[in-house]
């Protein structure tokens, strides 16, 4: 079963989510602050974190970005926060998911199991067609790694899934809401932007040129391909 790391200065809300989660079956470990955040995700192996954003010592965007160093292991923001900015910032710090509080738990567990079913269906994939190469880019399944002309790139679980399932259909389109259920692997609804943070971040770490990009295009009005040279 799962190892999930739950950090929030909020322990009656730590002890919640921790007491939730092992009913489910998972193996749940727990800090209080952003900075025992990065020394707990360096010092063992999670399937996923789950961050608070507001944390003392290191908030929860430093956080992330710390553990984005070392690690693509997925990680779901916690906030107070509900404006449109503060979510978008997580995902350019590396969040792959953000939820606002105050929150149900039933919520909390539908995006923990989406998460995970996504990253162990990638996993069974990985076996009968480990690498894709397209354009000078080479995607290992397996590995979950990928290079740009040979150097590796280092992308976020959700980053990669999303090159994933676009390389692996290339000229295909598919818009927005395809993306968030295909991708994220749950109803998504009215977090369309998410999408494009997740494309633009994409385009600067695998394209030459990112505002004019040669693979990650854009079919205007209706969403988002890989073209096939």
């Amino acid at each position: 079963m799962a190892r999930i790391l739950v950090v929030d200065d909020e322990k009656v809300m730590v002890k919640g989510i921790r007491f939730n989660l092992e009913n489910e079956g998972y193996t749940v470990d727990v800090g209080y602050n952003g900075r025992q955040a990065v020394e707990l995700a360096r010092a063992n192996e999670y399937d996923l974190i789950i961050l608070d954003l507001m944390m003392p010592e290191l908030d929860g965007l430093q956080a992330c970005m710390e553990i984005r160093a070392f690690s693509t292991v997925p990680i779901i923001m916690l906030t107070a926060r509900g404006e449109d900015t503060d979510k978008l910032l997580g995902f350019e710090y590396g969040a792959d998911d953000y939820i606002t509080k105050p929150f149900n738990i039933l919520e909390v567990k539908a995006r923990v199991k989406a998460l995970l079913r996504r990253s162990a269906a990638t996993r069974r994939q990985a076996g009968s067609d480990q690498r894709l190469t397209l354009g000078g880019l080479t995607l290992d399944s397996a590995a979950r790694t990928t290079w740009k002309d040979g150097n590796p790139v280092e992308l976020t679980a959700r980053e990669f899934d999303l090159l994933e399932l676009l390389m692996k259909n290339p000229n295909r389109v598919y818009s927005r809401e395809q993306l968030l259920n295909l991708v994220w692997g749950y109803e998504y609804t009215g977090e369309y932007r998410t999408v494009d943070v997740h494309i633009r971040r994409l385009r600067e770490k695998v394209e030459q040129d990112p505002a004019h990009p040669a693979h990650l295009c854009t079919k205007w009005g209706v969403g988002y391909y890989f073209k096939e040279a």
